[in-house]
């Protein structure tokens, strides 16, 4: 594969692991054990039942009629709101919940922003038998309120991080400050394709059963087992990774990512890091990330909490800068229109990160005979407060 991870974890230029001491040994483990585990016959066996049978894979690739009639094109939507949990959060925390249990680990810990990954996360912990702290960020908290009593329920212990924006870089900060206290038992769930390596790998991997599935239902249902456009939003940018993971070498799918562009890019309220990042190391990974020119962290805005991350994962950072993903950005009031007119159309209520997806729409010339793929990352169960707040405008 041309965009393949290279053995010291870097995709051109970016990726790496630029670590503390204290986690080296947990980092070195990964490094040197996850392929073997991941490759294995009896991991392959235990993961591919778990998403069969507890997930509910394969997740529909849904023909929209009516959008498609819209937008004058073909029009699909891969389903990964119809995913136990309601996410495409939950492929990797079965991956990497076995994957843990392989190194003998017996606690677990995670960071989330929608909240998604941490009830994925507090999901398969409890599937386990292991114990769950998950950090989230104390804004994140109260905006996402069912997904917290979720993860409750589940078992999980949520602490709220309270520094800085008190968002999603917030706690993963919490949650590498946790790993470094007890490296010995504790394994960290990373949600998205960030992070040191090898973790932005072995996510994308745990991810790519999406496009794997979308190419044998592409062919099923058109004939042709790959589309001429997929659109996936990206914040870290995991299942942009996984629907684009199988497609990456083929020159004639092109793909296009969707920033949250929050009150505008030019505002100072925004999270369109491919546009106002600059390469820089964050959470042990060189990447592109929005930064002042002394290296310190601007705090990116959404509406939506899944894509306010001030950073994007590495292999999106080399698709960008290498010309193989095209970026739009999508503004908050884009995103809650495009959420409105999929439930509208479809009777699917979609997340504010996957309706930032379906905001690209409006901003590509179709052809009638394209097929086009929206990967629908979640369900928006734990939006509604948001989206009714603008029910009447």
């Amino acid at each position: 594969m041309k965009y393949e991870v290279d053995q010291l974890g870097f995709y051109g230029r970016y990726g790496g692991a630029f670590i503390p001491e204290l986690l080296h040994k947990n980092i070195a483990e990964l490094q040197e054990q996850y392929l073997q585990i991941m490759n294995s016959q009896n991991f392959k066996r235990q993961f591919n039942q778990l998403l069969c049978d507890y997930v509910g894979r394969p997740s529909p690739l849904y023909f929209a009629k009516r959008l498609s009639e819209k937008y004058q094109t073909k029009i699909y939507l891969k389903r990964e709101d119809l995913n136990h949990t309601g996410s495409h959060k939950i492929n990797n925390t079965i991956g990497q919940i076995l994957l843990a249990k392989y190194l003998g680990k017996t606690r677990i810990i995670a960071e989330t922003g929608a909240g998604q990954h941490g009830v994925a996360t507090a999901t398969v912990a409890a599937l386990a038998g292991l114990e769950c702290v998950v950090y989230m960020g104390e804004k994140d908290i109260k905006r996402q309120a069912p997904n917290v009593a979720r993860m409750k329920m589940l078992g999980a212990t949520v602490k709220p991080a309270t520094s800085g924006s008190k968002t999603l870089k917030d706690a993963t900060n919490e949650a590498i400050r946790d790993w470094i206290n007890h490296p010995n038992d504790t394994y960290y769930i990373i949600g998205s394709v960030v992070g040191p390596h090898p973790y932005p790998d072995m996510v994308a991997r745990f991810q790519s059963v999406i496009s794997e599935e979308m190419m044998q239902q592409l062919a099923a249902q058109t004939g042709r087992d790959y589309p001429d456009r997929i659109i996936a939003c990206i914040g870290g940018g995991s299942n942009a990774a996984g629907a684009y993971f199988h497609f990456l070498d083929n020159d004639k799918v092109e793909l296009i990512s969707v920033e949250a562009g929050g009150l505008g890019i030019d505002t100072g309220h925004s999270a369109a890091t491919s546009v106002l990042g600059t390469d820089g190391v964050i959470h042990a990974s060189l990447t592109k990330l929005m930064q002042d020119e002394d290296g310190q962290i601007i705090e990116p805005y959404s509406i939506s909490a899944g894509l306010d991350y001030p950073g994007i994962g590495p292999l999106h950072a080399h698709l960008i800068s290498k010309g193989r993903t095209k970026v739009l950005a999508a503004n908050d009031d884009e995103a809650i229109k495009a959420g409105y007119e999929l439930t509208r159309l479809e009777g699917i209520i979609p997340a504010l990160e996957s309706a930032h997806a379906l905001a690209a729409l409006p901003k590509i010339k179709f052809k009638p005979d394209e097929i086009t793929v929206v990967n629908l990352s979640g369900r928006g169960d734990k939006d509604l407060a948001t989206y009714l707040k603008f029910l009447n405008e």
